[in-house]
């Protein structure tokens, strides 16, 4: 027992000490920057990609103007389910240079510098990627990201799959989104059953939807739809739809 008791007890080892923590360096701060930067690029690339073939559920002023108006009335439906008609009067209204560009329409631009700034130079493809990607309103930043995302949707989807995504979320009057419902709503009649004059009168509204009616058109409509007729036959004559004819 006396052995026992003046048995000594090992001694407690001391915890070894944690070493103090690194202030990061400049290096490994630019590392994570290129990291996070690249996995940035790699999903919008993505995404750009995946909208080439999927259809986008809702835009972001979709979605603001649901939460304003309460709801809003929107229908997809295929390119081959949108009278040809309406395709060409899309271009005559919008981008007569469609085919011809590759995102920018460096004439119309030049053309819209000449004149001031007065007239737009926006093409059919900045238009998707302003109404699927980005938000509405005239900023620099708006602009630097859709001068970014133009060539990639031009690299990622082919001009009728452009042409095809715009009809279905261009605005046509209030709440009322793609051209699937505005032709139901102005005509009673489906996208795919679409006239010549109807077709022409739903792309004269386009730059001013709220303000503007294809089913009571002011003269003003009646005179720009007379005219995108007109370029939409001539586009049809030379050759200018090749690039979204059906394949």
């Amino acid at each position: 027992m006396a052995k026992a008791a003046n048995r000594r007890k090992p001694a407690r080892q001391a915890a070894p000490k944690r070493p103090p923590r690194r202030a990061p360096t400049a290096a490994g701060i630019g590392r994570w920057a290129v990291r996070i930067g690249l996995g940035l690029v790699a999903a919008v690339v993505g995404l750009v990609a995946l909208l080439s073939v999927a259809n986008p559920p809702l835009t972001p002023y979709m979605a603001a103007e649901s939460r304003r108006l309460g709801g809003v009335s929107h229908e997809w439906v295929a390119m081959e389910e949108i009278a040809p008609v309406m395709a060409r009067s899309a271009v005559a209204a919008e981008d007569a240079r469609f085919c011809a560009h590759w995102g920018f329409d460096v004439a119309a631009i030049r053309a819209a510098i000449a004149a001031g700034g007065e007239r737009g130079a926006s093409t059919l493809t900045q238009q998707v990627v302003k109404n699927v990607f980005l938000w509405h309103g005239r900023s620099w930043p708006r602009k630097a990201l859709e001068a970014v995302l133009t060539p990639l949707v031009e690299l990622f989807w082919s001009k009728r799959r452009i042409l095809e995504v715009y009809l279905n979320v261009a605005e046509f009057g209030e709440g009322v989104f793609g051209v699937e419902r505005a032709a139901q709503e102005s005509f009673g009649v489906a996208a795919a059953d679409l006239g010549g004059a109807q077709a022409a009168r739903l792309a004269a509204i386009l730059p001013d939807p709220k303000d503007r009616s294809a089913a009571r058109p002011s003269d003003f409509v009646a005179r720009r739809a007379a005219g995108i007729r007109d370029g939409a036959a001539t586009i049809a004559r030379d050759g200018r739809a090749a690039c979204f004819a059906p394949g």
